[in-house]
């Protein structure tokens, strides 16, 4: 039996896909139910740069079918600023701000993501880890260091899945499952123009995920929104694993 796929976009709050995906006359505070329409999950980069507001959490539950899963950045200053150091009072105030999230099956995994200067320090991801949250989280690890077997096995014995971030500027990023699911981040095709991914690049893909789905869930996020790429590689994506 093949596990879950879930396929989506990092964001839905893109001008350039008026007209693109969104069509003439849809108001942008429908584009989310709109959005909810094509996908069955999204990436929210926005708390990755500033808290969430419960308000608008709230909102995001009201205008999503029941199926629909958010997967969340978390906060930069606890990856970027803190550097995963005393991560006990930023975690709490992140988890105040998407309170009406938590506890509810929306919410689907918390994205980790290093900064690409942040080399390998495995007591600093063990402060990561031991202060998580019940529910999903992945690390999306970006400088060379991480990729090694110590590290995975870490990962493993906390539950942890390991981001894979495809982009040509990060070739050393590995392929490792480490937990019984797993999650994609598409920033940028290595064949396509201008960062859309080919079809050729995508069907690469696709036989991964079959392969991989055999033993794990998969998340797979477009992040190259730039001129509607994300959209059309997702729905590309979606109807050829048959999502």
């Amino acid at each position: 039996m093949a596990e879950r796929v879930r396929i989506g976009c990092s964001g839905w709050q893109y001008r350039d896909w008026r007209e693109r995906f969104y069509p003439r006359g849809c108001a942008q505070r429908n584009w989310l139910e709109f959005y909810s329409r094509h996908f069955d999950t999204v990436e929210v980069n926005s708390t990755f740069y500033r808290l969430a507001r419960p308000d608008a959490v709230a909102r995001w539950l009201e205008e999503t079918p029941p199926d629909f899963e958010f997967a969340l950045k978390a906060s930069r200053y606890l990856t970027h600023i803190k550097r995963l150091t005393n991560m006990e009072d930023g975690v709490r105030r992140y988890y105040e701000a998407i309170a009406p999230l938590v506890g509810n099956a929306k919410l689907g995994p918390i994205v980790w993501q290093l900064p690409d200067n942040f080399k390998r320090d495995d007591e600093r991801l063990c402060n990561l880890l031991e202060n998580l949250p019940p529910g999903r989280h992945c690390v999306e690890f970006r400088n060379a260091g991480w990729f090694t077997s110590e590290v995975y096995e870490l990962l493993r014995s906390y539950g942890v899945a390991l981001a894979i971030g495809d982009h040509p500027a990060r070739p050393h990023v590995e392929h490792e499952i480490t937990a019984d699911w797993t999650l994609v981040r598409f920033h940028w095709g290595r064949r396509g123009r201008r960062g859309n991914y080919s079809e050729a690049e995508l069907e690469t893909w696709a036989t991964r995920v079959e392969q991989w789905r055999r033993r794990a869930e998969v998340y797979l996020y477009f992040n190259n929104d730039w001129e509607g790429f994300a959209i059309r590689n997702a729905l590309w994506m979606r109807k050829r694993l048959g999502v």
